[in-house]
């Protein structure tokens, strides 16, 4: 199996960055409106996202959607010391000015001393590589939301953002530390699993 996920990530990284400006334009918007609509967005106010950097879904939109609604919105950075995310909260001034510092992984972080544990959100939204129907998640590898997941049991709301084709049928093999996902939006449905 191990050989197996290793083709699947890779054949899933590349698919996501095949995808040109205007689809990702239109998955950012059919996402949005899901989103929006949706009981555990509507009933959260502290949540947690991630700035697109490796073809993920955009989270523009969805950034925009949480300051105009008043929410709180946390972005992760990477705890050096344990290698797991803490939540910084931003405002929509420091998102709009982008400032944010670059980790060695590629991603843009927030910049903080501190941050929140991942039970302090209402709602985490975040990015994969692949989800199977009993919402495993298969994320970049790097185990950082697994770790930070892992002393977390009942908060925060486990929401995946994933391009259709990401939703994969045949199971995926679930290691002992992998934290399965709540839901999975992707632009066509709205995907709820019990935990």
């Amino acid at each position: 199996m191990g050989q197996d996920l290793k083709l699947l990530r890779k054949q899933l990284r590349f698919k996501r960055r095949q995808l040109s400006s205007y689809e990702q334009k239109q998955a950012e918007q059919q996402v949005l409106i899901q989103l929006r609509t949706s009981v555990p967005f509507k009933n959260s106010r502290k949540i947690g996202l991630y700035l697109h950097a490796f073809g993920e879904i955009h989270t523009r939109k969805i950034l925009r959607l949480c300051f105009q609604q008043g929410k709180q919105v946390y972005l992760p950075m990477i705890c050096n010391m344990n290698q797991r995310l803490v939540w910084i909260r931003i405002d929509s001034k420091q998102y709009f000015n982008q400032r944010f510092s670059h980790h060695p992984l590629g991603m843009k972080e927030p910049m903080a001393n501190r941050g929140q544990h991942v039970s302090h959100l209402d709602l985490l939204i975040m990015p994969l590589l692949a989800c199977d129907s009993s919402g495993t998640r298969i994320g970049m590898g790097g185990g950082f939301y697994d770790r930070t997941l892992a002393s977390a049991q009942r908060r925060p709301y486990r929401l995946g953002l994933a391009h259709d084709f990401q939703y994969v049928e045949q199971p995926l093999l679930r290691q002992k530390w992998d934290q399965p996902l709540d839901g999975l939006l992707t632009p066509k449905k709205f995907y709820y699993f019990k935990r």
